[in-house]
């Protein structure tokens, strides 16, 4: 089965941004480079693990003496983004993804797999058409250092503006009502 690889070395937008009213929220990361833009799903969780693995790497790494990646404490206001998502075109929904750091560019590293169809596979051979095989995807963005802490800024914001949460179950409230959790006395 072929694989076919969004790549993205220091591109001109990445972020992630949702489509839909707080509580029916799709998530994305969204890549753009000149006019080729990439949009896959995410959960909601997904997200805000991307945001908080990132910016351990980049506290790890201002730990190194003499900081030599010049990672950047805070983000930078040149590459802060509030705009929104771009036309979305989802290419897949995230399944598996890895980070890492590539230190001969400089740039956190992340790859984005899509949900294997492994799990939903119930042996029905005419849907698998040995001639002819499926194309999978898979993104790989790589973004460098203050473009990273900036991703990592934006998504924390965009995960904490879902739902208002209840004062006294923590739940999240819906527009339409809220049934409480919290125990009564």
């Amino acid at each position: 089965m072929p694989t076919r690889v969004h790549e993205f070395d220091w591109p001109d937008r990445a972020v992630i941004g949702t489509i839909g009213p707080p509580g029916s929220r799709t998530f994305y990361l969204q890549v753009r480079s000149g006019q080729r833009v990439v949009s896959i799903a995410l959960e909601k969780q997904q997200s805000a693990l991307l945001a908080e693995k990132i910016d351990e790497i980049l506290d790890q790494l201002i730990t190194v003496k003499g900081n030599p990646f010049s990672v950047p404490t805070n983000t930078p206001i040149e590459l802060v983004d509030n705009d929104g998502l771009d036309d979305v075109a989802e290419h897949f929904r995230t399944g598996a993804m890895s980070l890492g750091w590539d230190p001969t560019v400089a740039q956190v590293v992340v790859e984005a797999y899509p949900i294997s169809d492994a799990d939903d596979d119930d042996d029905d051979d005419e849907s698998h058409d040995a001639d002819s095989p499926e194309e999978t995807e898979m993104l790989v963005l790589r973004m460098p250092v203050g473009t990273a802490r900036a991703f990592a800024k934006r998504t924390r914001e965009v995960v904490g503006a879902g739902r208002p949460a209840c004062t006294l179950c923590g739940y999240p409230m819906d527009a339409d009502g809220h049934t409480c959790a919290f125990p009564e006395d």
